[in-house]
């Protein structure tokens, strides 16, 4: 038998969307509506209505994009975004098909040793929440996106390339029916924003039995649900009053000096706040003692925070006698999956979590993310080599195919 790793399956993986990617299959009755492309000062960008997006400026193919990897220092806290200069857009899109074509794409796997990946929205996992509070629009701008999604890249093209659908909660029978249709096209991954879910009534955790007819569907399926990380408008209010009880300033402003600029600090003190919250109320709302079927991984929102989430389980099952069915960090541990950031340390989450339940993945093409996927190996070379080829292919292939 060989001891080699050769090939890795990747549950973190990008591409960036070209600019019709939200408007291909849009009803043109929706044309000005939700998310919209304007051309300013030469450039076509995102809009809603009179604002533009908060933090992207604009599709993936008309802007200059970051060198893979550019930030991967910085966010292991050794280095200062300044540092980086041009290298967060320094890439012409256009050099880079493997970024925008599906077989291109195969031929780069080919050579970085990917046997296959999880690709997921650069942009769209950021578009939901800005979308708001027109959620008729919401809806329908994601509904084309994932027809944009299965005709560019596939759910499941030749077994490698799974293109991640985005689903929105927003409204229960439609999220069935977009759920039937992706099931119907090959999906064998979806995802969901990792926060309330914003509905006509106002925002619902998606644990809540209003969305039991979507969560039925999904168990029967089969299919793996991931809630990966974006712009999160759910939380607003959450980081203001932080910030407000503290008297920081929330929002970063561009151009201040550091020493004023405390948004920075505002940031950290909100950082996992949100996935801590969202995975501890799915639990919470007995999600899994209902649909004890469905499986969960948690993508591109660290690790750190699984300690203390299972810490608050644990505690909140003790003091409550009879408030679960069975023990609620078993409940997390059987039905939960987490990809920890490219900076965290493995063996630290190999504490709270069996490596059977600890997926591989790069964040390519981002900034923020590995510049050679294969780099990872690294961060678990002292685990035995049965466990390495769970957490670099084998678990993610046993969810995505089951």
């Amino acid at each position: 038998m060989t001891t080699e790793i050769t090939t890795l399956f990747d549950a973190d993986s990008h591409y960036w969307e070209p600019s019709d990617a939200f408007t291909r299959y849009r009803d043109p009755k929706f044309a000005d509506r939700g998310l919209v492309l304007r051309h300013v000062g030469g450039q076509t960008r995102y809009f809603f209505g009179d604002r533009p997006h908060p933090i992207i400026p604009g599709p993936g193919d008309v802007h200059r994009r970051p060198r893979p990897g550019a930030l991967y220092e910085y966010f292991q806290g050794k280095m200062s975004k300044a540092r980086v200069g041009d290298e967060l857009a320094c890439e012409d899109p256009a050099a880079h098909p493997e970024w925008f074509q599906r077989d291109a794409r195969l031929a780069c796997m080919d050579e970085q040793g990917i046997e296959a990946a999880w690709l997921f929205p650069s942009q769209g996992v950021c578009m939901e929440g800005p979308m708001q509070p027109d959620i008729e629009a919401s809806i329908e701008v994601l509904r084309a996106f994932n027809r944009w999604l299965q005709d560019d890249w596939g759910f499941a093209y030749q077994d490698r390339i799974f293109g991640v659908p985005f689903l929105t909660l927003s409204d229960v029978d439609g999220a069935v029916a977009e759920l039937e249709w992706c099931l119907e096209h090959g999906a064998c991954v979806i995802s969901i924003r990792n926060g309330p879910a914003f509905t006509p009534d106002g925002n619902r955790s998606p644990g809540d039995p209003m969305f039991d007819p979507f969560w039925a569907r999904v168990q029967e399926a089969g299919v793996v649900v991931t809630a990966h990380a974006g712009f999160e408008d759910g939380y607003v209010d959450v980081a203001e009053a932080v910030a407000g009880t503290w008297q920081l300033n929330p929002q970063y402003t561009e151009g201040k000096d550091a020493a004023d600029n405390v948004a920075g600090l505002t940031a950290h003190l909100m950082k996992h706040r949100l996935i801590q919250d969202f995975a501890t109320v799915l639990v919470a709302n007995k999600l899994f003692e209902r649909f004890p079927g469905l499986r969960f991984a948690y993508i591109e929102n660290g690790a750190d925070w699984v300690g203390p989430l299972l810490h608050t389980l644990q505690m909140v099952n003790g003091q409550n006698p009879g408030m679960f069915k069975s023990n609620p960090v078993d409940q997390f541990i059987e039905h939960c999956w987490v990809a920890p950031f490219v900076e965290d340390d493995v063996e630290t989450l190999a504490r709270h979590l069996p490596v059977d339940r600890i997926l591989f993945g790069s964040d390519w093409p981002h900034a923020e993310g590995l510049p050679e996927p294969r780099s990872f190996l690294t961060k678990v070379s002292a685990f035995p080599l049965e466990d390495q080829r769970k957490i670099l292919g084998g678990n993610a292939r046993m969810l995505t195919f089951g």
